[in-house]
């Protein structure tokens, strides 16, 4: 089934691009086997619409036609479907793999494939995979769980306001929020989304993990600039604890809290077993803290180990 559906793809993609005018779902009809077999006008029409979708997602540019008589008719323009020679040398090439390779494990991974097909196709040389040959525990993965990420990925692409149900970490309930996506970032394992709140006036940068239920689009623009991709990085390190000013004394039990360890800027190992360590405080650091539980003890400042305290709670309450 696979190769017929091929088959009537390419027929279809030759037919559209061979004629010098707008062809009929009548003409296409008579012109392709497949279209002739289809048992009725419903069933070709289906058939038809289903392939016209999946040629121009694989990057042909259909036009839609109206004659004089108010017939609709299709073709695909040589002008407008001819690539650019792909100049690449071998290390952007390799870069480009390596960029797909990132993928394997989200949603995106046959995007990414069917992107290195059409570079290639267009004349992308094939770079060898730096990691071929090498049996490494390291590999070059993002991984995405979070059914927010597609939708919220779309809306930042498409600039779509959208709405979700968000639920803060010292939250027993998720509150509704209404927002202009901007970008999303990974940071520590973990992704973000840096936008723009209706309800708060103001920037906001939330974890995809805290999203619940599905994410709905809404129509409209944006009422706030879009600022550029360095701002938004900065925005996602700043509320992640990137970038902080000031320092946090905190203990910490031995053998435990990894993450927390490369960020310190100094450990002193402790014989009790626990370990006092000074990291950066920027904002978001209480909700990163409390993720380590009764493995971490904040010792100062005061206003920290208050809000940490404050969010176990919550916690404890459900």
């Amino acid at each position: 089934m696979a190769i017929a559906k091929a088959e009537r793809l390419m027929n279809l993609a030759l037919c559209l691009l061979g004629t010098r005018r707008p062809l009929s779902k009548r003409e296409l009809r008579g012109s392709i086997e497949a279209y002739l077999e289809a048992g009725n006008d419903e069933s070709f029409n289906r058939m038809f619409e289903r392939d016209k979708d999946d040629l121009r997602e694989l990057g042909l540019v259909i036009e839609t036609v109206e004659n004089l008589e108010g017939d609709t008719g299709y073709l695909a323009r040589r002008d407008s479907n001819r690539l650019p020679p792909v100049s690449l040398d071998a290390e952007e090439a390799a870069a480009l793999g390596l960029a797909a390779k990132v993928w394997q494990q989200a949603r995106l991974a046959g995007a990414a494939s069917g992107a290195l097909q059409k570079l290639r196709a267009g004349g992308m040389p094939e770079a060898g995979d730096p990691y071929e040959g090498q049996h490494s525990a390291i590999e070059p993965r993002i991984p995405v769980h979070e059914a927010a990420f597609e939708p919220l990925m779309l809306a930042c692409r498409d600039r779509r306001p959208v709405v979700f149900e968000y639920r803060k970490s010292n939250a027993a309930r998720p509150e509704p929020r209404q927002v202009e996506p901007w970008a999303l970032e990974c940071w520590r394992g973990h992704w973000y989304l840096a936008g723009y709140d209706r309800d708060r006036g103001a920037e906001r940068v939330f974890r995809l993990s805290r999203i619940t239920g599905k994410v709905r689009s809404r129509a409209g623009k944006y009422t706030a600039e879009v600022p550029d991709v360095v701002t938004v990085r900065e925005t996602v390190a700043s509320w992640a604890g990137e970038g902080a000013e000031r320092s946090a004394l905190i203990r910490l039990r031995a053998g435990a809290g990894y993450p927390l360890r490369a960020k310190a800027t100094a450990v002193r190992e402790g014989s009790d077993g626990w370990d006092e360590l000074e990291i950066p405080y920027g904002h978001g650091l209480d909700a990163w803290l409390v993720e380590f539980g009764p493995d971490v003890v904040v010792v100062e400042p005061a206003d920290l180990r208050a809000d940490v305290v404050d969010r176990l709670r919550a916690v404890a309450r459900g």
